[in-house]
């Protein structure tokens, strides 16, 4: 009778995907955007996304002997954030570059907290961030043999036309992993068609920051949005990096809401901000409110009355 009144923790429906085997999926779905990056920009690209992923994996590999803790290298979320923080460099960035925000993301932002599972924040985005803020000069210059200049949003945000169909393709400047759409775009066909992710939260991200875009914005033009769209990694941050099962809401209705709140803060980011971009920005702001946003979504218990 005892066994039968044993009770385990939650969950209590587990699946039977591994946490290896969707890490495994999401690494095989960034393959495209990751090899037109290398095509794209050169052997550089190739260098930085190897630097990278061998940071990560190796910090976490050093700090889980260090510390006497089970080696969690083989459930691949390190490479996972390795690929994610090395397709958000600039394609031109040097190779420490690559170490420094490897070591901040692994170390700092997931293993200091509990490892995978407890980080509060996305530790790709995160070491982006700290990049961005401590090697500025670096992390915004997109300048390589094949391109120099300004972005596409950038030229953009000072009423320069760009050429739209360039940004679908990938034919522009930017950092390794973000410019060509029809390459993430592709990557994150996979994660749906698996299940891995779903629509909820890039749909709502895609279409209210399409709506925040033109209100703000004061543009409803085609080629305006399609641009906007196209450009500074939004497509890369809304399958792959807003989707995180870590850092995301659980509830459905929590999901929609975060959506909602990404597409607002990265349209406000861009029309008033004084940076080209945001994604990376709204997705950390968004990381840091799950907790208020699944309090306030939590479905209530059955029978339960306001006093």
């Amino acid at each position: 009778m005892s066994d039968l009144m044993k009770v385990s923790s939650n969950p209590h429906i587990r699946s039977g995907l591994h946490t290896s085997q969707i890490m495994l999926t999401v690494i095989i779905a960034l393959l495209p955007a990751a090899g037109f990056g290398i095509y794209h920009f050169g052997i550089n690209a190739l260098v930085l996304i190897a630097v990278t992923v061998a940071t990560t994996v190796l910090t976490e590999f050093l700090f889980t002997k260090l510390m006497k803790k089970p080696v969690t290298v083989g459930d691949y979320s390190a490479v996972v954030t390795g690929l994610l923080l090395a397709l958000n460099l600039p394609p031109g960035a040097p190779w420490w570059i690559a170490v420094v925000g490897g070591i901040f993301a692994v170390l700092v932002v997931k293993m200091l907290f509990g490892g995978l599972g407890q980080n509060f924040m996305n530790p790709a985005l995160a070491a982006r961030c700290f990049l961005l803020l401590a090697y500025t000069p670096i992390m915004c210059n997109f300048d390589t043999d094949a391109f120099t200049g300004a972005t596409p949003l950038a030229s953009l945000k000072n009423g320069e036309t760009v050429n739209v169909l360039n940004m679908i393709t990938g034919h522009i400047a930017g950092t390794i992993g973000e410019t060509s759409v029809i390459a993430i775009v592709s990557g994150a066909c996979l994660l749906i068609l698996l299940g891995v992710i779903d629509l909820r939260i890039p749909g709502t991200y895609i279409v209210s920051f399409v709506v925040f875009l033109i209100l703000f914005g004061g543009s409803a033009n085609p080629a305006f949005v399609t641009a906007h769209l196209s450009g500074g990694g939004l497509m890369l941050g809304a399958f792959f990096m807003a989707t995180d099962y870590v850092t995301r809401p659980l509830t459905k209705r929590g999901q929609y809401l975060y959506g909602i709140l990404l597409g607002l803060l990265t349209a406000v980011f861009r029309v008033f901000g004084s940076a080209a971009e945001g994604v990376s920005y709204a997705i950390i702001i968004g990381n840091l409110l799950v907790p208020l946003i699944e309090k306030i979504t939590v479905p209530r218990y059955f029978g339960y009355r306001r006093s």
